[in-house]
């Protein structure tokens, strides 16, 4: 856990909770011994650059908290350096619940999962939204996902502020149709080796 994570997740409130249950020694210690925010390094990076959805939470002006599911192609998510992330934001159901929030409140909150090794990264950062007829065309080409069919109206971009990876506890393993058929091709390859292998010695036993 990084310094800045902790200095903005352990409020007041939440370090008076931690008293109460026995953790604040432990976390305060963690946080004493924690190295300042260097952005994201070649494991985030390439955690981020392999997901292929994410947790994207935002707060109305209203106070109401909203979670929305983003997903798309594995690589989807554009690490465009140590504190920045993009991903072209696609037509959709046009609520703008998450765009809407982000214009009165930048602040986000991001859980990326990976479901089979059963790791996650949580982020938190400030989110704007550019149209693509006002980005800069070398912006939209690094958010492109060429042969996706999907129209981009917009190029997302969070500026992370902090980071943290979380433990793996209750993180129930689930694999993608890709995964378990990936998994399953030498299994049906050997299966059909051993049905040739047995139509061929059937073939050879000489009929009476």
């Amino acid at each position: 856990m990084s310094r800045g994570f902790a200095e903005i997740a352990f409020t007041p409130a939440v370090q008076a909770l931690q008293e109460v249950h026995g953790s604040r020694a432990q976390y305060a210690r963690m946080q004493a011994r924690a190295e300042p925010d260097a952005g994201l390094g070649p494991q985030e990076s390439e955690f981020i650059a392999a997901a292929d959805s994410f947790y994207l939470a935002t707060v109305s002006e209203t106070g109401w908290p909203y979670v929305q599911h983003r997903g798309g192609p594995r690589g989807f998510i554009r690490v465009l350096s140590p504190t920045r992330i993009g991903f072209a934001d696609f037509r959709g159901n046009q609520q703008f619940v998450s765009a809407g929030n982000a214009a009165t409140d930048d602040r986000v909150s991001l859980i990326v999962m990976d479901y089979v090794q059963r790791r996650r990264l949580k982020l938190l950062g400030h989110l704007r939204f550019v149209a693509v007829a006002d980005a800069d065309p070398a912006l939209v080409r690094q958010v492109e996902l060429p042969g996706y069919r999907a129209r981009v109206d917009r190029v997302a971009l969070i500026d992370v502020a902090v980071f943290d990876w979380n433990c793996p506890q209750h993180i129930t393993q689930r694999f993608t149709l890709d995964q378990v058929e990936a998994a399953a091709r030498p299994l049906r390859e050997r299966i059909a080796e051993l049905e040739e292998e047995l139509r061929a010695a059937r073939s050879a036993v000489p009929t009476r």
